[in-house]
């Protein structure tokens, strides 16, 4: 997984119950764009550094605003 600041994260969840997250990717702090990230949670507005697992992936600004265009 390769990411920059600017980026987002998006963790979709393994189970029926797991809620759908999304955070600003603020820091990068792997070689290369990998994890781990510091990212700011759009539903907490909290900043936690996270090293993304499975139902996780990366949208450019770009990809964002055209998922949530919808």
């Amino acid at each position: 997984m390769k990411a920059a600041p600017g980026d987002w994260l998006m963790i979709e969840g393994t189970h029926l119950s797991d809620r759908k997250r999304h955070g600003l990717i603020l820091e990068v702090h792997g070689p290369d764009g990998s994890p781990p990230y510091l990212v700011r949670w759009d539903d907490t507005e909290t900043e936690t550094l996270v090293i993304p697992s499975t139902g996780a992936h990366i949208l450019t600004p770009e990809q964002m605003k055209q998922t949530h265009s919808h």
